[in-house]
């Protein structure tokens, strides 16, 4: 790969991130009816912006997945390390998305590494990179692994580890509503819905313990089950349970960079010269 094609991979992530923020409505995640940040406290417009500042830090993952060559444990330490310095830059910037980063910086060095991959290929030689330990990792734990550890949950660690079981039930979604004639609006809702149907998203755990988090579970699959974001029944389904968590203050962030991560999967393969994909 030459550095002209990181950059091109980096840009198509950054693409799915924004892709995701511009999705609505979105239960309990930001999108652009919140432009003052008065729901989800964090401003749509602000999160946009921050999200360009992943660029940079992308194409260095794809730049060292390529020098690389495979998924080797120097790899796995110099993606950490770009990591952490990715989410700093973010922070300066405004913040958001750390969870977007973990996943697409995985994804991305596995598109860097596997040129042809699509689909569950990707995911998997993801799996491949995150099966080493980060061995430059800092010692004291966040706040998602502490939860995971507190209530066994995977977090961002196993889904990479598992090869991005939700990803893949994302990008599955997306072709069933796509395949059954829905919008691509639709289609990327109701892939957004199955993920948070089955995922123990750390950051509900932690605002919405076990309860709140089989609560929003049982909320995404009654949109499903009415028919999806395309029916007139799943739409106001929708609406119950994106009200509801509005109400709580109940936020699926985990879900939200999942779907970014599919979404950057799903644009593949990408080359120089190809244009954004339409929503």
């Amino acid at each position: 790969m030459r550095s002209g094609e990181d950059e091109t991979l980096a840009r198509a992530a950054v693409d799915a991130l924004t892709w995701q923020l511009e999705l609505t409505p979105k239960p309990g995640l930001p999108d652009p009816r919140d432009l003052d940040a008065r729901v989800t406290r964090q401003d749509h417009r602000a999160l946009r912006w921050s999200a360009k500042a992943l660029a940079p830090g992308l194409a260095a993952m794809a730049a060292a997945a390529r020098r690389s060559g495979g998924p080797t444990p120097e790899l796995r330490a110099e993606l950490g390390a770009i990591g952490r310095s990715t989410e700093h830059s973010v922070a300066l910037a405004g913040g958001g998305h750390r969870g977007a980063t973990w996943a697409l910086g995985f994804l991305v060095a596995a598109a860097a590494l596997e040129p042809r991959a699509t689909g569950s290929d990707v995911t998997a030689a993801a799996k491949r990179i995150a099966a080493h330990q980060d061995r430059r990792a800092p010692r004291r734990p966040s706040r998602g692994s502490s939860v995971s550890a507190k209530y066994g949950a995977p977090g961002a660690r196993g889904e990479a580890r598992a090869g991005f079981p939700h990803v893949r039930r994302a990008l599955d979604a997306l072709a069933a509503a796509r395949a059954a004639g829905a919008s691509e609006s639709n289609a990327r809702l109701d892939a957004l819905l199955t993920v948070i149907s089955t995922l123990q998203d750390t950051e509900l755990l932690h605002t919405a313990g076990p309860q709140g988090l089989r609560h929003v579970q049982a909320g995404a699959r009654g949109v499903l089950e009415a028919g999806g974001t395309s029916t007139e029944a799943g739409r106001e389904a929708l609406s119950a349970l994106d009200d509801d968590l509005h109400a709580r203050a109940w936020s699926p962030r985990g879900s939200g960079g999942l779907l970014a991560g599919a979404l950057f999967v799903d644009s593949l393969p990408v080359v120089v010269s190809s244009p954004a994909r339409a929503a």
